[in-house]
C-alpha cells in the first residue's frame, strides 16, 4: 500500500469537491481548480476526508494511486492557503521593474528582458526580489523555473536568478603564477 497514498485529505471549511467522472473538482475560497481522475483509482468523499483507493495492485495502479492523492492534496492546499516561490536577482547593474503579469528585468543583456505570466499566476516584486503566487503549484514552479532559466546563477561571482532559499556553490577562480 502507498504510503502516502493511503492518507485521507482533510477537507477544510469552505472547500467542496465534486468528483465526475473523468476529473475532480476542488473550489475554495481562493478559487477553483480541477484535477483529472486517474484510472485504475477510486476517490471518495466520506466523513469531510478524500479518501483514495485503488482498483488492483498492478504496477501502473500503485504507481497512480500516490499520484492522485498527491495532486488532490495539493489542489486542496491551493484553493485555501495559495503557492508561492521567492527568486532573487543577484548582479551588479541588473534591475527589476513590474509587478502583477508582467515583469521587465536588466540582466546583463543588450535588451531588456520582459517575462508575462500566464492566467492564474501573479508577479510581485520587491527591489531585487520576485515573488510568484497563485493557487496552482505546478504552474507556480514551472513560472519560477521560466524566470530563473533567463540568467542562472553562475558559479563564480553568484550573478543570476536564484531561489531565495537555494544555495549556490562557489567555485574558486583562477590560481595566479608564482
Amino acid at each position: 500500500m502507498s504510503r502516502i497514498g493511503k492518507q485521507p485529505i482533510a477537507i477544510p471549511a469552505g472547500v467542496t469537491i465534486t468528483v465526475g467522472d473523468k476529473d475532480i473538482t476542488v473550489a475554495g475560497p481562493k478559487g477553483q481548480l480541477i484535477v483529472p481522475l486517474q484510472e485504475n483509482v477510486k476517490v471518495a468523499v466520506e466523513d469531510n476526508q478524500i479518501v483514495v483507493t485503488r482498483v488492483d495492485d498492478e504496477p501502473k495502479s500503485r504507481a497512480w494511486h500516490g499520484l492522485q492523492r498527491a495532486l488532490l492534496n495539493n489542489a486542496v492546499q491551493g484553493v485555501t492557503k495559495g503557492f508561492e516561490k521567492q527568486l532573487e536577482i543577484n548582479g551588479v547593474g541588473f534591475r527589476l521593474n513590474g509587478g502583477g503579469k508582467a515583469i521587465e528585468m536588466a540582466l546583463g543583456f543588450s535588451h531588456p528582458v520582459k517575462y508575462e505570466a500566464p492566467e492564474g499566476v501573479e508577479l510581485k516584486t520587491d527591489k531585487m526580489t520576485i515573488t510568484v503566487s497563485g493557487i496552482d503549484k505546478q504552474k507556480v514552479g514551472q513560472v519560477a523555473a521560466e524566470i530563473r532559466a533567463l540568467k542562472k546563477p553562475e558559479p563564480y561571482k553568484g550573478k543570476g536568478i536564484k531561489y531565495v532559499d537555494e544555495v549556490i556553490l562557489r567555485k574558486a577562480g583562477k590560481a595566479g603564477k608564482k
